[in-house]
């Protein structure tokens, strides 16, 4: 079998990480992007990927991103769309301009992203997309205007392109991260090891049950919350 290729757009040191270690170690080719890839070099010296600049909001980078990936790696059959901005505040006081760039990268960043993942699953008849949501997809909170709008939309855009792409054989999935993932935000190793938050491990492992699920059985959407979570 063809070594599989995949894709983290918005990798950083949390979930993404856990993500490309747990690819790598299935035997993926594993390809990293981001703004700043420099951060990524402990990550890509422990799991053997390759990281790319790309700021997802910006289509003609994601085209390149896409095409380097292809040169070097083959073209990927698992994308995952993980690349995220926060703005909070009151909607009297929120600026526009970082709004706009929150929706940039929170929604339209994604749909750059599967339009080129999928132009060539398309081609294959075959391959994985997946989004990653949190609360704020379901769920409008005080002060997240700003937050909340982008993965709303996100959500439209993974539920729209299932429904496309399912019969043509390319699976599509919303995962809905209800809760605090433990390496964003555990302050110490007692918190890393509760229930309190999610453990990014075991989110990782969920994705790649996803990408490997028998098509007379495929999920659209899954939610994760630690058992210990309000919902």
């Amino acid at each position: 079998m063809e070594r599989e290729t995949a894709l983290i757009v918005g990798a950083g040191s949390g979930l993404s990480a856990s993500l490309a270690r747990l690819f790598s170690r299935e035997g993926m080719a594993v390809a990293l992007a981001a703004r700043n890839p420099d951060k990524l070099a402990a990550l890509t010296a422990e799991s053997g990927a390759i990281a790319f600049t790309c700021d997802a909001s910006e289509a003609a980078q994601v085209v390149r991103l896409f095409a380097s990936v292809d040169a070097q790696l083959g073209a990927p059959s698992l994308v995952v769309y993980n690349a995220g901005r926060r703005v909070r505040g009151p909607i009297e006081a929120l600026d526009p301009a970082e709004v706009q760039r929150a929706w940039m990268v929170g929604c339209f960043g994604g749909f750059l992203v599967a339009q080129q993942a999928a132009r060539r699953m398309l081609a294959a008849q075959q391959g994985t997309i997946l989004f990653t949501g949190a609360t704020a997809s379901v769920k409008g909170f005080p002060l997240s205007a700003g937050f909340a709008m982008g993965k709303f939309a996100l959500r439209g855009l993974a539920q729209s392109l299932a429904r496309e792409l399912a019969p043509k054989g390319v699976h599509v999935a919303h995962i809905v991260i209800d809760g605090g993932i433990a390496s964003s935000y555990a302050k110490s190793a007692e918190e890393r090891a509760s229930d309190r938050f999610l453990d990014p491990d075991a989110i990782a492992r969920e994705y790649l049950h996803l990408h490997r699920q028998q098509r007379s059985a495929w999920t659209w959407e899954l939610e994760l919350r630690p058992h210990t979570e309000n919902f």
